[in-house]
């Protein structure tokens, strides 16, 4: 039971004193010489009464420690609880006389950081918050910890908008002791995080946004000059703290609540973690090899898992740092070990710092993305940007020795003079503040100090194993004869175009192809021929929010170095953790692998795990068969464990190469061993760039594509390259690597190492037990085929490649033609096929209806659908039909049609020109693409309505921007998300370069991201600056069709678009890396428009 005391100036009525059974301690009134107790003797009518008559003011005094003591004393005896409130101390001493008394009474909180605050979101149901309430008491009882009592925390609710006044949870505060012979500070909030961990484990209903006896949490779905108004105890006088953090968080990923609202409780982050799902299972599974000397086992058990995985990537970050500052790392340190700078190409940095990050980076990879990050514990006070720079933080120093930093400039109005210094962080740098010691610790100071602790290069000259360093064994590398080779291409799905336009091209230039845009051939999923389970994952990219990278201009931030073997105890600092293995290219040569498998260092043991399982066995059971055989390597002591399909022959066949590196990924994070196993794959089923990328992105530390590596010598021995096999197969192995250096850009990944587990994908077409079971977390909304239907395309392929009746197979390399269409009953169907073309442009030229008709139900053809909204169809049930008079004619209809976004340049004058005609006729619009737009067309018949702004700015002037209708932002394109547009120097012919105002004949690449826009906030800088040179005009950004794009939308109608356009996957007109850009496609292909 508790009992609510309070003083007469809180003026209750008496209706509520007897509601809530509230006592109050009267205040001492005086008239003139006689003296009174408000509310017991005297009414307030009559002390007005008496200053009216007398034309003076009453004077009075607050009751004495002695008085509210005695009325303590009385409710003490039958009642648990007593809650004691008062007017603020500025106004009047009634709150310290209380707290006085109760201390006296030993029912005080006690002094400075003697007691920790807790901020509880409650449900809102009495009955579940009582419970949840008894919980937690019980917990901090059994944990040690004195509890003190609860408080309802003041709030404004009015204030709220509907939707966060529906979601409102109840808001309390807790507060807890500090037990006897524990330390205040680190070691009390040490007590407090095992009891929060303990009541999360065992409530689902209650969310505990801070816990500790050096911060406390206010936060709330709403903006930011409504966080005062909220909570009254900001306004309060008395609350006075020495640093104040605040975010207010612009949400465009995921969508907003009270509980992902900033801060958390170490942290404010400004932007993505875009590798969070690798870095999450990694944390998850480290669980295993990590030993705390802080927390006994016992208490481990209670605080595991580190991570809540319901939670934002901010607020999982959070609590990585947080379980490593319990642990006993100090914060700054646990900062700079998840979001490291750029140190491995930095050729500036010291020894000793390069030496602390090569030392950490062998442990955990970089929580990769665009961040500015403000952190505290109470003491200290710190800011850190990302490796990138992609968000902006700019502080000042006054002469009063107060600290401002923020996002932005005029956050506050401080005046100059007051202002000592001013700067900006810069990309990978660390500011922090020492409050205890009253000192700013700049970037350098800050880390020398770390990197100076410890002999970390010492370490790593006794412990780190390179690879280059590793002898070669006295073997040749096994090769297969022609007739297995040929063999293995068929079992492998290998194309002539996989090994003519793939393979050839790589290994001869040590770089990707260049192609034209553009598929016309079904979804996997759709496909009626056996895909490669590889097709049906499709690369997730950065838009807007979570911008790209350039991987070319940003070349000093990316890193492709990974370690193999066992990861090392995070918690303590100890030479062993650093004994790994070094590879600079995950893309291994057989000769790399040899030496890997024939490693003999001290903490290393390689076993070989094979994939292969009898043909006609269920591959679920082979799948099982193969947990069971990597748990037995591991108990063997095997710390590198090579996947491999070598053996292939007529009763064996392999597991796909991505289902069994997935699955694999997945049984180990489970089991809590994949810190402690490194998955190596050798294999002959991955070919180009979006294979490789999958493979690491699902688990893969490396991989040996030995048939496409054998391949290549096959090349040079047919006489098809001319080229020394050796340079041949490193310039293949270096031009798949770039392209996935370039792939992970696209996602505002710079490191192989955090690329590697991300799972950055999305599948189309897998059912959904697969998807749960052997690829768990990656975004599914489509599902389709299960391992049956994998299965039996890996029985069909190896049927064509040993035949089951003995009977001879043709070996020869099938030409399906998936780029360019090719005639045939086993080839792949092509939407635009050459009747198709011929039916619409006979149509067109004879104006013939019905041709057109011909064309449109070729295209449409039910029975062999190519796309998603292939598949979709009207909703007839339930509706109404209603007159055709009432629809709007097609003259009208026809206004609102808009064409693609098709470049001058990628496409010729004439049909650029053409559509602009046709549309400006019709009464739609016409647009230019990023290729800018000959001037003397403004003004005319030949003028496009809409006019492209894309990350080149190619052609953009102020000219071309009046001449608009409609200005369209290009953030992505469907046929390439994250990528640039590439036009050959050889198509910038002297007039398309004066277009595209640059120089003939150089080729023109339009960088992944605006090099402007990093954030939302400048895209809507950009929004208001194109809206200032065309008032007219609308403004239109393009974002690309993927899960969340929905999302993402939202965030660019709040920076102000007035049209979000979403397009789907096809299409596209200019050149792009032929091998990566197909995986990366637009996962949807139905393109939407909407208006604000």
């Amino acid at each position: 039971m508790v009992k609510i005391i309070s003083d007469s100036t809180s003026d209750l009525s008496q209706d509520l004193l007897d509601r809530y059974n509230i006592t109050l301690v009267p205040l001492i009134v005086r008239l003139g010489d006689q003296q009174y107790e408000d509310r017991v003797n005297i009414t307030s009518e009559e002390i007005f009464r008496w200053s009216d008559s007398t034309k003076k003011a009453p004077t009075t005094a607050c009751a004495n420690v002695w008085t509210i003591q005695e009325v303590f004393q009385k409710y003490l005896e039958t009642y648990d609880e007593i809650v004691a409130f008062s007017i603020s101390g500025k106004m009047s001493a009634t709150g310290a006389n209380m707290v006085e008394a109760a201390a006296e009474l030993g029912i005080g909180i006690g002094g400075e950081r003697d007691y920790g605050v807790g901020m509880f979101f409650f449900p809102q149901d009495t009955l579940k918050r009582g419970q949840a309430k008894k919980m937690f008491e019980i917990i901090a009882a059994k944990e040690g910890v004195p509890f003190l009592g609860w408080r309802d925390v003041p709030v404004e609710s009015d204030i709220l908008g509907k939707r966060a006044r529906e979601c409102m949870p109840y808001i309390m505060q807790c507060f807890l002791g500090r037990p006897e012979g524990v330390n205040r500070g680190l070691d009390f909030d040490r007590r407090l995080y095992l009891v929060r961990r303990v009541f999360e484990q065992s409530n689902d209903n209650t969310y505990v946004s801070s816990l500790s006896s050096r911060t406390v949490v206010y936060k709330g779905m709403f903006l930011v000059g409504q966080l005062r108004a909220f909570y009254p105890d900001l306004r309060d006088p008395d609350y006075a703290c020495a640093i104040a953090a605040v975010h207010s968080r612009f949400s465009t990923n995921t969508t907003p609540s009270w509980e992902r609202a900033h801060p958390n409780r170490f942290i404010l982050h400004n932007g993505e973690i875009n590798t969070i799902r690798g870095n999450v299972d990694r944390m998850l599974a480290r669980e295993e090899t990590m030993k705390s000397r802080i927390f006994s086992d016992e208490d481990m058990d209670k605080i595991l898992p580190v991570v809540n995985t319901a939670g934002s990537d901010s607020a999982m970050l959070d609590n990585t740092l947080e379980f490593l500052v319990m642990n006993g790392l100090e914060l700054p340190l646990a900062v700079m070990i998840t979001i490291p700078e750029p140190w491995r190409n930095d050729r500036n940095i010291t020894r000793e710092k390069r030496d602390f990050y090569h030392y950490y980076s062998t442990m955990m990879e970089p929580w990769d993305g665009p961040a500015a990050i403000i952190f505290s514990d109470g003491d200290t006070l710190g800011a850190v940007l990302d490796r990138n720079g992609l968000r902006p933080s700019r502080y000042y120093i006054t002469d009063d020795n107060m600290l401002i930093l923020s996002s932005e400039v005029g956050v506050l109005d401080i005046p100059t003079e007051k202002i000592v210094k001013k700067s900006r962080l810069e990309p990978g740098r660390m500011l922090l503040v020492d409050t205890v010691k009253k000192k700013l610790i700049p970037d350098e100071e800050c880390k020398e100090y770390y990197s100076a602790r410890r002999p970390y290069g010492e370490w790593l000259d006794m412990n780190l194993v390179r690879l280059k360093e590793l002898p070669i064994p006295n073997h040749k590398v096994e090769n297969h004869s022609q007739d297995e080779r040929d063999r293995l291409y068929k079992v492998f799905g290998y194309t002539y175009e996989d090994i003519k336009d793939a393979i050839l091209p790589m290994a001869k230039n040590g770089s990707e192809p260049i192609s034209s845009m553009g598929t016309d051939i079904p979804l996997a999923v759709l496909s009626e021929k056996h895909q490669p389970l590889f097709n049906y994952f499709k690369q997730l990219f950065a838009q807007v929010t979570n911008p790209p990278i350039d991987a070319i201009r940003e070349e000093i931030v990316t890193d492709t170095s990974v370690y193999i073997g066992s990861d090392g105890n995070l918690l303590d600092e100890a030479a062993a953790n650093c004994r790994v293995l070094q590879i600079h290219n995950p893309i291994l040569t057989s000769v790399d692998l040899m030496k890997i498998k024939a490693i003999n260092r001290p903490g290393f043991r390689c076993e070989t795990v094979s994939l292969l399982y009898y043909k006609n066995t269920s591959l679920e059971r082979a799948l099982d068969h193969l947990f069971v055989a990597c748990d037995r390597a591991y108990r063997n002591g095997a710390n590198i464990i090579i996947l491999s399909d070598r053996g292939v022959d007529e009763n064996h066949v392999a597991i796909p190469s991505l289902l069994a590196v997935s699955a694999m990924e997945q049984y180990l994070v489970r089991t809590k061993k994949r810190t402690a196993v490194s998955l190596v794959l050798e294999s002959g089923e991955p070919r180009d760039v979006h294979q490789f990328a999958a493979l690491l992105g699902y688990g893969a530390r490396a991989v040996n594509p030995y048939l496409a590596q054998e391949c290549i010598e096959e090349l040079i021995d047919r006489g098809m390259l001319d080229k020394d096999p050796t340079a041949a197969i490193n310039d293949y192995n270096s031009a798949v690597l770039h392209g996935i250096v370039k792939i992970a850009s696209k996602m505002g990944v710079s490191t192989v190492q955090s690329y590697q587990s991300s799972q950055i994908f999305e599948a189309v077409g897998i059912r959904q037990d697969v998807i749960d079971k052997y690829f768990t977390n990656t975004v599914s909304l489509v599902g389709g085929i299960g391992l049956e239907e994998i299965g039996e395309g890996v029985e069909w392929r190896h049927s064509h490649a040993f035949d089951p009746l003995g009977l001879g197979t043709d070996t020869t390399l099938d030409s399906v033609g998936r780029h360019k269409l090719r005639s045939g009953a086993d080839k792949e169907d092509h939407m635009y096929s050459p009747e198709t073309l011929i039916a619409l442009r006979e149509a067109t030229r004879t104006g013939d209806y019905k041709r057109f008709r011909e064309y449109s139900d070729m295209v449409d053809d039910e029975r062999k659908p190519h796309t998603l909204r292939g598949l979709i169809d009207f909703r007839f049930e339930d509706r109404t039909p209603i007159s055709p008079d009432e629809v709007e004619p097609a003259s009208e209809i026809v206004k609102r049609f808009k064409t693609g976004a098709m470049s001058y340049g990628s496409i010729s004058e004439e049909a650029h020109e053409c559509m602009a005609i046709a549309m400006n006729r019709l009464g739609g619009k016409s647009n230019t693409g990023e290729g800018g737009e000959n001037p003397e067309r403004f003004g005319t018949e030949k003028n496009s309505a809409i006019k492209q702004v894309a990350s080149g700015r190619f052609g953009v002037t102020e000219e071309y921007l009046l001449s608009a209708k409609e200005i369209q932002i290009k953030m992505a394109q469907g046929a390439k998300p994250g990528e640039g547009g590439h036009l050959p120097g050889k198509k910038v012919y002297p007039w398309i370069a004066k277009t595209r105002c640059s120089t003939p004949g150089v080729s023109l690449i339009s960088p992944p991201p605006h090099h402007d826009i990093y954030s939302i906030e400048d895209l809507a800088q950009l929004i208001y600056d194109l809206k200032n040179a065309n008032r007219s005009a609308r403004i239109s950004v393009k974002l690309v069709s993927e899960a969340g794009v929905g999302t993402i939308a939202a965030g660019v109608a709040k920076a102000g678009a007035q049209v979000v356009l979403i397009s789907g996957y096809d299409g596209g007109t200019g050149a792009r890396a032929r091998y990566t850009m197909p995986g990366f496609r637009g996962s949807w292909d139905l393109p939407r428009r909407t208006r604000r």
